[in-house]
């Protein structure tokens, strides 16, 4: 007995040890592969053509035949320095290639050139945003240290045929340029790390540096995940490979954090490991031990000199032609409008709200789209933020379309809400038109409202006829609106809704109803 008191008084101990610790926290850091594009690769005059026939685009280079030299493709030197700008980066006037070594069948070289020792920027900043609350409506907005952006060439594609039992070797991706973006461990979960991503997408399409189609393999994303209790060192962190969709990304670093945790909470250890995401289960998986420093044998690449850039055409040594070196004041120059400029940009030009600005970005096209028809119509921008958000991209949603495919131009919509502003159709009506619209695109507005006879009816002694039907049919209604009872007067004014097919003012109609029951 006295045995179970001491045991018992021990485990509640530790227990109240236990809960009076801080809760243990995810952080999360990033390593994103993104594509750049480029018409041939990084150290080859191959194309780049993705879904092209298997090994119909490796030079003799990509597939590392004895003889062979790098030659470096200025167009991805100048794809990563726009990148390095766009993200508040240090360019670095002076960046070194290194070979990073290791063995996979799909690696010919049997080691990988990139930028390890001095990559071509570093030190940056990428702020991005995600929505908070009941409603996801509030926006929060955080910022990510970039570490660094080196330049790389990517490696082929491992084919596994389960039915033989054997891997075909596609070289078609050996040789393509990637930027690696490193970003610091300072997220905490998956949504801040999807978020960052996605902004971060936005950001290379808008550069036009990369496509960033996670589908299509031209952004690959690295998850570095760790947890540890707040005060405390860092825990030991894993790394979720190849995660190729923001919604998976987001999954698998919630998976891994709450797995880690289960962990150490059963008095377990956490593996230094590289991971697997199995979108069909939802878990992580082991692949292999992570590798070390010393795994890769890093060494000075012997074939390619140092890569310089230079500040202006003016710091351009003599003799050298300034149209053939990456010059950063030029490349400066030629930065677009981010996403983060066009969002404050639409919120103070149309007084909309910043959760639209944020759907307007996001999808592609979207933002011309609306503002094509806020010049072209007389509504108030807020007016036509509804439509473009609920009635189009409703429609191209549940058709999985994108903006660019969309039936209905900007021209057609705003003469639809132009004619619903200027009284011609009721709003109601307008969402019919629309739908018709969208089913008959070679058909005009004015066409479908003539062929449907949908114009509002405006004329005073026809609207009292109808009323007047209306509420000799309906005496018990009447009744009650007589006893006071107003709010039944809403079912007389439906059933002239009904009969008049919408296309009626609701306030004229109100005012003719009272006073025929007064």
């Amino acid at each position: 007995m006295w045995c179970m008191c001491v045991n018992r008084l021990y485990l509640f101990i530790a227990w109240a040890l236990l809960s009076s610790l801080p809760q243990m926290v995810g952080v999360v850091g990033l390593e994103v592969h993104a594509q750049i594009q480029s018409t041939s690769k990084l150290f080859s005059g191959s194309h780049v053509r993705f879904l092209a026939p298997p090994n119909s685009l490796v030079s003799h280079f990509d597939a590392s035949l004895p003889g062979t030299l790098p030659v470096l493709n200025r167009r991805c030197v100048e794809a990563a320095v726009l990148t390095g700008l766009a993200l508040n980066c240090t360019i670095n006037r002076k960046s070194l290639f290194d070979r990073k070594h290791y063995f996979y069948a799909d690696m010919p070289a049997g080691y990988q050139i990139t930028q390890q020792r001095v990559p071509i920027a570093v030190n940056g900043m990428l702020v991005y945003s995600h929505f908070e609350g009941r409603r996801r409506n509030q926006v929060v907005t955080k910022s990510v240290k970039i570490k660094q952006i080196q330049l790389e060439q990517d490696s082929g594609k491992s084919l596994h045929d389960d039915e033989q039992s054997q891997t075909l070797i596609d070289l078609n991706r050996a040789g393509v340029g990637l930027m690696e973006l490193v970003m610091e461990p300072e997220m905490c979960c998956g949504e801040e790390a999807a978020a960052a991503v996605r902004e971060l997408q936005l950001i290379l399409q808008a550069l036009g540096t990369c496509q960033a189609n996670m589908a299509e393999g031209q952004l690959r994303v690295d998850a570095n995940v760790s947890v540890h209790r707040p005060g405390e060192p860092l825990g030991v962190r894993t790394e979720v490979k190849n995660i190729n969709s923001v919604r998976h990304l987001a999954k698998a670093i919630d998976y891994e954090i709450q797995r880690q945790m289960e962990v150490l909470q059963s008095a377990g250890k956490v593996l230094n490991e590289t991971r697997a995401f199995d979108s069909k289960s939802g878990n992580t998986i082991p692949m292999r031990d992570k590798e070390g420093l010393q795994d890769y044998r890093f060494m000075p690449e012997p074939n390619l000199p140092p890569l310089f850039v230079y500040k202006s055409e003016a710091s351009v040594p003599a003799g050298v032609d300034p149209a053939q070196v990456v010059v950063i004041d030029r490349l400066s120059a030629q930065l677009p409008e981010l996403p983060s400029v066009k969002r404050t940009r639409l919120v103070e030009t149309y007084g909309i709200l910043q959760e639209h600005s944020f759907t307007l970005v996001n999808e592609d096209g979207l933002m011309d789209y609306f503002e094509n028809v806020v010049q072209t119509t007389k509504a108030e921008p807020r007016k036509v933020i509804g439509w473009v958000i609920k009635e189009l991209m409703g429609n191209l949603n549940s058709q999985n379309l994108k903006v660019s495919q969309s039936p209905i131009s900007p021209c057609a919509l705003a003469e639809l809400i132009n004619l619903a502003e200027s009284g011609h159709i009721s709003s109601s009506t307008a969402k019919q038109v629309f739908q018709e619209m969208w089913k008959a695109p070679e058909k005009t507005v004015g066409q479908i409202v003539k062929e449907q006879d949908l114009w509002m009816i405006n004329d005073k002694e026809e609207l009292q006829k109808i009323c007047r039907r209306i509420v000799d049919s309906h005496p018990e209604e009447v009744q009650i609106i007589r006893r006071g009872n107003k709010k039944v007067l809403n079912k007389l004014m439906g059933e002239v809704q009904r009969e008049t097919k919408g296309r009626t003012d609701p306030v004229q109609v109100r005012a003719i109803l009272e006073k025929m029951v007064s």
